[in-house]
């Protein structure tokens, strides 16, 4: 069992404040049934199975996902961000590499306890509230370049059709009301609950039969926003959310679902199995999804409650989009990311190292480079068993770090011929080159990687600028202290500030000092 994963199973346990041996009668092997479509020819992990099965999809060519999306009662941290950009990259991998048409709904939570708490605390409205940091968080997801999902079903949208599921839930026999006025899911009516986390035999509670039921619809307790039902006043329960929303879009059957690793238990269990419930069907999923967390020291989650994140924004001050999602790839996207200084910063050479391939690439296209002797067949091979390599890592559960290490020897492999020292050099093979820059370039595209960091950073200009400046500054300074004046020296001084100022920037020179602006290049 995934250590994340272990982590939540024992922690029903000790909500439960007792520990019991899991029976005979508790190992369940449930079924998992394979879809009726056509085979894609890729391979994903199964937590009911334990095995990895084929990706088969009920219309060829079109696939249906449902993401669980953020609770808005604060800001996202970059531990959020990983299981979004891992998603991304998976759903980009899909539709970019693989061709597979990709429909992706995401739920937003805008109505929880924690966001009546925080709202009750600012003392503002709690719609206020969830809008702002619904707001934020998009912003943050364009920050990362993570794609926009299809649709954004937020749940005070969707009450009549919860209603109208609880409905349909109790109808079958599947909810009670229990003795705090809230409906609960009768986990013992469903012979089939346990099917992504088995758990261990449930304990007494006094509002409910049974501690592992959960609440389809929570009463409404004084001062809190309520909706009218056919229960008395109250809001959703948590699970009861995404499976009607997910239902009223997709229907009764739903290709991939996806999450966080913690997310597994409780509540992707409670909501195929109430989704089964209501829409009287084996299988709701077809494929489950989940991403590992990152994680601190000590195997420590990163999470507001421990008090112990680092936000989207204040990690983009020192990093960039991609030095994230590097750090992603680099990993299998089921495996938590221990993250520290060096491990981010590896991630950050690496990116380095692919983006000035690069642009070597383009100097050797264009003369710029001298050296080099490329054996342009044996290129050529290399590069077509990289493509195969890749393609086989991604058709296997999305080996990302697998596909990334073969693009890193196909580099290895290329910077060699390009910095060969060759007294004959004769500029061959340019073709190869070309080929594996696009190559590598398109799979970077493909992965989400954002095409300026292939160039310079926004943030980085200002200071190469700056460099450039004072370097000039000094140079001119030295020049016209001295008696006998270097016109060669002052003339390339005044050329550099001309060919700035082509670039938008302006170049001002008072009194030994240069100062610098920009300006609208028309």
């Amino acid at each position: 069992m995934h250590l994340t994963s272990r982590r939540i199973y024992y922690n029903l346990v000790k909500q439960c404040q007792c520990f019991v041996t899991t029976s005979a009668k508790q190992e369940k092997k449930f079924k998992w049934i394979e879809p009726m479509g056509t085979d894609t020819g890729i391979k994903l992990y199964n937590p009911i199975t334990k095995t990895k099965v084929p990706l088969i999809l009920r219309k060829e060519g079109f696939l249906t996902w449902y993401m669980c999306g953020p609770t808005v009662y604060d800001s996202a941290h970059i531990g959020h961000a990983i299981t979004y950009i891992r998603s991304d990259f998976l759903r980009r991998i899909l539709s970019e590499y693989f061709k597979v048409h990709t429909i992706m709904l995401m739920g937003i939570t805008d109505i929880d306890d924690k966001i009546i708490k925080r709202a009750a605390e600012k003392g503002i409205d709690f719609r206020e509230l969830s809008k702002f940091y619904e707001n934020e968080f998009f912003n943050d997801m364009e920050l990362l370049n993570v794609t926009m999902p299809h649709l954004n079903c937020k749940v005070t949208e969707y009450i009549p059709q919860i209603i109208q599921f609880i409905i349909n839930i109790f109808d079958k026999n599947g909810a009670y009301i229990g003795k705090d006025g809230s409906v609960y899911f009768d986990t013992k009516s469903y012979d089939k609950y346990g099917k992504l986390i088995l758990p261990f035999t449930d304990c007494n509670h006094s509002d409910k039969r049974s501690s592992l039921d959960f609440a389809l619809w929570k009463a409404s307790k004084d001062n809190e926003p309520y909706w009218e039902s056919p229960w008395g006043r109250g809001r959703p329960g948590w699970h009861i959310e995404c499976s009607a929303m997910a239902s009223a879009v997709f229907g009764k059957t739903i290709d991939i679902h996806s999450g966080g690793i913690d997310l597994m238990f409780p509540h992707h269990e409670n909501e195929e199995a109430q989704s089964c419930c209501y829409h009287d069907i084996e299988q709701w999923v077809n494929y489950w999804l989940h991403c590992g967390h990152l994680c601190l020291k000590d195997n420590i989650k990163m999470s507001k409650s421990l008090q112990n994140t680092i936000s989207i924004k204040k990690f983009l001050e020192k990093y960039t989009a991609n030095d994230l999602r590097m750090l992603c790839l680099l990993s299998h996207y089921r495996n938590d990311i221990i993250y520290s200084d060096d491990v981010i910063d590896h991630a950050v050479s690496v990116t380095n190292k692919i983006e000035n391939f690069i642009n070597e690439c383009n100097n050797y296209l264009t003369d710029q480079i001298n050296t080099g002797d490329v054996d342009e067949a044996s290129l050529i091979h290399n590069l077509q068993e990289t493509k195969s390599i890749v393609h086989m890592a991604l058709a296997n559960d999305f080996n990302t770090a697998q596909a990334i290490r073969a693009v890193l020897n196909l580099i290895d492999t290329s910077n060699k011929m390009l910095f060969q020292n060759n007294s004959t050099h004769n500029n061959k093979g340019k073709t190869a080159i070309a080929a594996v820059s696009v190559y590598i370039s398109n799979i970077l595209s493909i992965f989400g990687f954002t095409r300026s960091k292939f160039t310079i950073e926004n943030r980085q200009t200002d200071d190469i600028v700056k460099y450039f400046v004072d370097f000039r500054n000094v140079v001119r300074n030295r020049v016209l202290e001295q008696k006998q004046k270097d016109e060669i020296l002052l003339n390339a001084c005044d050329t550099a500030r001309k060919n700035l100022s082509t670039c938008g920037i302006t170049v001002k020179d008072r009194k030994g000092l240069s100062t610098w602006d920009y300006h609208k290049v028309t």
